[in-house]
C-alpha cells in the first residue's frame, strides 16, 4: 500500500513538472531578447526543469515523512531480524551435577558452578540482542523454555532447579540432548544459533553424535568439576571429563573450555553474539533517509537560481566594454647643467724666462 508521503512527492513532482513546461514555453516567445542572437540558453539548463520536479517531490517526500514519523525513544532497542541471535544452552542435570568439587576452592556444587557462569554470560552479552533456549538433558532431552528474552526464568532454572527429578534413573546422555538443540535450531536463519553445553562429562556415549543444521554457527563446550580428582557416585568415580568434552568439542567444530575455575573468555562470548556488521545504507533508518531528501531538495531549489542567473547564458545585452586608450608618458627633457659663471682668468705666468 502506498504511503501518504509518496503519493504527495508524486503529486509535488507533477505539478512542478507542468509549471516548468508552461515556463519554457513561455520563454520561446521571448527568446531572442532574453538569451540573444541565438535565441537560446546553454544546454545544461535544460535538466532545471527535471532538477526542479525532483527537488521539489524530495522536499514533498521528506517533509511528510518527518511530519508522520514516531519521535524517538531511548529504550532498549529491538534486534533486527537479521541480527537476532539465538543461544541455546544444553544443561547437564544429572545427579553428578550436585557434586561439590568445582570452583576456585574446590567446595562448590557442580550445578552452582554452571549457574555461575551462565550470570556472568547475562553480564557480559547485549541481552537485548540474544533469545535464550534451555534444553535439561540428563538420561532424555527435555526443553526447559525456548527462545524467551527473560533472563530472570533462566536464571532460576541454572541457580539448582532439582530438574533431574523429571527424567528416569540411569546414565547420561548428552547427546539427547544436541540432538534435541538441532531439532529447535532447524528454522532458524543460518548462522545465528549458539550452542553451549555445560556438562561435567561424567558419562558420555561413544557414538550417536547428531548433525547439526545451517542455523548452528558455533558450538562452546565448558566443562565443571575438578578435572584431575573425583568423588564416588552410584558406584564409580564421578570428574570433569575433560578429554571426552574436548573430543565431543572437536567432532562438533566448537571450542571446549575448562570452567571449572575460570569465567567466559571475552573472545568467546564475542563470537557467541556477533552479528553481522550491516552496511552504512542498511543503518539508516526512514528518518535519515527523511533528513537527507529534505537537505538535498532544499539546497536544489535555492541554488538553482543562482546557477541560472550566473551561467545559464553568455549573452548580456548592453554591456560594452571600454577601450582603455594608451596614455603617453610626457617626455621629460634633460636638464640641462647649470652654466658656471664665466670667469676671467689671467694667463698663467711664464714660469720660464728668457735669458
Amino acid at each position: 500500500m502506498v504511503a501518504l508521503p509518496e503519493i504527495l512527492a508524486v503529486i509535488a513532482a507533477l505539478a512542478t513538472a507542468g509549471a516548468e513546461a508552461l515556463h519554457a514555453r513561455r520563454l520561446r516567445r521571448v527568446g531572442p531578447l532574453l538569451f540573444g542572437p541565438g535565441a537560446a540558453p546553454r544546454r545544461w539548463t535544460r535538466a532545471a526543469g527535471p532538477l526542479r520536479a525532483l527537488a521539489m517531490a524530495a522536499l514533498a517526500w521528506g517533509l511528510t515523512s518527518l511530519y508522520l514519523e514516531e519521535p524517538h525513544s531511548h529504550k532498549a532497542r529491538e534486534a533486527a531480524p537479521n541480527q537476532q541471535r539465538h543461544v541455546i544452552l544444553v544443561l547437564d542435570v544429572s545427579p553428578s551435577m550436585k557434586l561439590e568439587d568445582a570452583g576456585a576452592d574446590g567446595k562448590q556444587a557442580r550445578s552452582k558452578r554452571a549457574g555461575d557462569l551462565m550470570r556472568s554470560f547475562f553480564q557480559r552479552v547485549p541481552m537485548e540482542l540474544v533469545r535464550l533456549t534451555v534444553v535439561a538433558t540428563y538420561t532424555s532431552a527435555k526443553p526447559v523454555v525456548i527462545d524467551t528474552r527473560d533472563v530472570g526464568v533462566v536464571r532460576n532454572i541454572v541457580d539448582g532447579l532439582p530438574l533431574s527429578h523429571a527424567f528416569t534413573s540411569g546414565k547420561t546422555d548428552i547427546f539427547s540432548g544436541l540432538k534435541e538443540a538441532a531439532r529447535i535450531a532447524q528454522p532458524w536463519e543460518r548462522n545465528s544459533t549458539t550452542i553451549l553445553v555445560l556438562s561435567d562429562g561424567d558419562s558420555v556415549p561413544a557414538t550417536g553424535m547428531p548433525h547439526m543444521p545451517p542455523s548452528v554457527s558455533g558450538v562452546v563446550v565448558a566443562g565443571v568439576g575438578n578435572p584431575r580428582t573425583g568423588k564416588f557416585i552410584n558406584g564409580h568415580q564421578s570428574r570433569q571429563d575433560a578429554a571426552t568434552l574436548g573430543q565431543i568439542a572437536v567432532r562438533l567444530k566448537g571450542t571446549y573450555f575448562d570452567g571449572n575455575a575460570h569465567e567466559l573468555p571475552t573472545d568467546m562470548l564475542r563470537q557467541i553474539t556477533s552479528v553481522p556488521e550491516p552496511g552504512i545504507f542498511e543503518r539508516l533508518s526512514r528518518r535519515e533517509y527523511a533528513l537527507i531528501c529534505v537537505a538535498a531538495g532544499s539546497l536544489l531549489l535555492a541554488g538553482l537560481p543562482l546557477a541560472l542567473a550566473r551561467m545559464g547564458t553568455g549573452w548580456r545585452p548592453g554591456f560594452r566594454p571600454l577601450a582603455s586608450p594608451t596614455l603617453k608618458k610626457p617626455s621629460t627633457p634633460r636638464s640641462a647643467a647649470p652654466a658656471l659663471p664665466k670667469t676671467k682668468t689671467k694667463p698663467e705666468s711664464n714660469l720660464t724666462t728668457k735669458l
